[in-house]
């Protein structure tokens, strides 16, 4: 792995829960995660797992230690300079999709790249086509989001995570709320925006069998990394 190109990097990331009692909900969390790596996140509830990802998405600040994305320091940054970090480097997708429901699929796909404010209107639009063509939904761009599947409106969150080309994917039981068949389509399309394009994506998943099959698992307990099965 030393040849490959660390994307983000943690160093002794320490987090306090205070309610009802002052709780440590990560201990000492220290690993790199690599350019084109599909990893995993997994362990009980309350293991630290999710409390993590949000640590790295910039989200939450509250914590000890160091977080390195892209081989610049984060840690410390202000508020409005994390955002557009976050806009520009780190696409999300969520156990629920959060998409506007009275909006088209292309409208909801469109708004992250309308707030980053790089490309014009019709090249965001052009853009967003473009995802939703990849995710195999070019016929459902014009339809309001409320009118698709479960499996088609996650499709959809993934190409809105997707319009502004992030070189990390964050995942939070992206597929919790699918059947078999669409929790195998989602892992497909990260599968393929991993080794085809890349980008990095790391997802907190209860699935084994999602675990199993990205290409580095990192188990979680008592906030603490107990773990690293198998690498790429």
């Amino acid at each position: 792995m030393s040849n490959k190109e660390i994307i983000i990097s943690t160093k002794g990331l320490g987090k306090y829960f205070y309610d009802p009692i002052k709780f440590k909900v990560l201990d000492n969390v220290s690993f790199d995660a690599y350019k084109g790596e599909f990893l995993t996140l997994v362990g009980k509830s309350g293991s630290g797992k999710s409390t993590l990802l949000y640590c790295l998405s910039t989200m939450d600040t509250d914590y000890e230690g160091e977080l390195t994305i892209n081989g610049k320091l984060i840690t410390g940054k202000k508020t409005n300079e994390l955002a557009a970090i976050r806009n520009e480097s780190i696409g999300f997708v969520f156990q629920f999709h959060y998409l506007l429901p009275e909006f088209s699929c292309l409208k909801n796909v469109m708004i992250p790249a309308l707030r980053l404010g790089k490309y014009s209107h019709a090249e965001v639009e052009e853009r967003a086509y473009q995802k939703l063509s990849m995710l195999g939904l070019q016929d459902q761009a014009l339809k309001p989001a409320s009118k698709l599947s479960g499996g088609q409106q996650q499709r959809v969150s993934i190409a809105r995570a997707l319009i502004n080309d992030p070189a990390i994917i964050m995942g939070d039981e992206p597929t919790g709320n699918l059947d078999s068949k669409n929790t195998e389509i989602v892992f497909d399309i990260f599968k393929q925006l991993s080794q085809e394009f890349g980008q990095s994506i790391i997802a907190v998943t209860h699935d084994n069998d999602f675990a199993k099959a990205s290409d580095r698992t990192i188990e979680m307990a008592d906030g603490k990394i107990i773990s690293h099965k198998k690498m790429f």
